[in-house]
């Protein structure tokens, strides 16, 4: 059982009164050659996206966003204004997902255009690919847009035949609108409840979101919330990317570990064969830290 495994403090700079981070120990595990997949979402605002790219300058691997790529509409010119003097210098190892504000006036068309083939079919925005021994799935939380993501929906279908061709020990998934959030959206889980039934039937570590403007990392969960160290997923949410930051306006939600919502930075995850560590980065001069490590499943 995982919860018999060693714990240890090694999270820094929750807000007031929030809890401290645990990390599970791997024995042997060595960051040197593993893969690594980096980044953010609620990006490019024209405020602290330069500084959270300047993050990405000195960090190899592939980059993520996690939707809300350049405000305030998404569109051509809003991503030449913003997004490509910060992040736009990364375009060439970046693989997307889909905000809400890409779909507000060019239903997304834009966003398509501006990261082509990276970003996947325009007609759905969702995709999958490998980094070393971990599968990566990029999924479209804008549901009406999309045509759905309940059970039987084209998206929720392709998912579950995706993660069946591709039965990897690891791996992580992400989107826009988080399922778990204590951010000033909160979660969604009507939206995206049967995408996180199919991820955690697979045997899926990671999912990492945006929308809320804050970092917030979860314990592992069940798709109803509950604490399963077993099976569960850790949900990240990474609104961080340099949009406006926002106040959380609640108490952490259940199985909340780590929270702040006063600090742009990027979330590094380094994939090793088994087992996966991960790190949040701020922007100089901030004190807030994440990290630690766990065991795929």
């Amino acid at each position: 059982m995982r919860w018999l495994l060693a714990f240890s403090v090694f999270a820094a700079g929750c807000v007031a009164g929030g809890p401290t981070g645990t990390e599970k120990k791997i024995a042997g595990t060595d960051t040197g050659g593993d893969p690594v997949l980096v980044g953010a979402g609620d990006i490019a605002e024209c405020r602290g996206d330069e500084l959270t790219a300047r993050l990405l300058d000195s960090i190899p691997g592939t980059v993520f966003t996690a939707g809300d790529n350049a405000y305030y509409y998404g569109t051509l010119e809003d991503f030449a204004r913003c997004y490509t003097p910060s992040w736009g210098r990364h375009r060439a190892r970046t693989r997307p997902s889909p905000g809400n504000h890409e779909f507000r006036i060019t239903g997304g068309s834009d966003y398509f255009t501006y990261f082509g083939d990276n970003a996947g079919d325009p007609s759905k925005g969702y995709y999958s690919y490998d980094l070393g021994t971990w599968h990566i799935v990029s999924l479209n939380s804008n549901c009406v847009e999309v045509g759905g993501c309940e059970a039987g929906s084209a998206q929720e279908k392709w998912l579950r035949a995706d993660l069946a061709e591709h039965p990897a020990k690891c791996t992580a998934a992400y989107w826009h609108h988080p399922l778990f959030s204590s951010g000033q959206h909160g979660g969604t889980p009507k939206m995206m409840v049967d995408i996180w039934k199919d991820l955690y039937d697979a045997g899926a570590e990671i999912v990492i979101n945006g929308h809320d403007h804050d970092y917030e990392r979860f314990a592992p969960q069940d798709p109803s919330g509950k604490a399963d160290s077993d099976r569960g997923i850790r949900e990240f949410v990474v609104g961080t990317g340099g949009a406006s930051l926002r106040k959380f306006p609640r108490k952490p939600v259940k199985n909340s570990e780590a929270h702040d919502d006063r600090t742009w930075g990027v979330l590094k995850l380094t994939l090793h064969a088994g087992s996966y560590e991960w790190e949040f980065i701020p922007v100089p001069g901030s004190k807030f830290a994440d990290s630690g490590s766990w065991p795929c499943h």
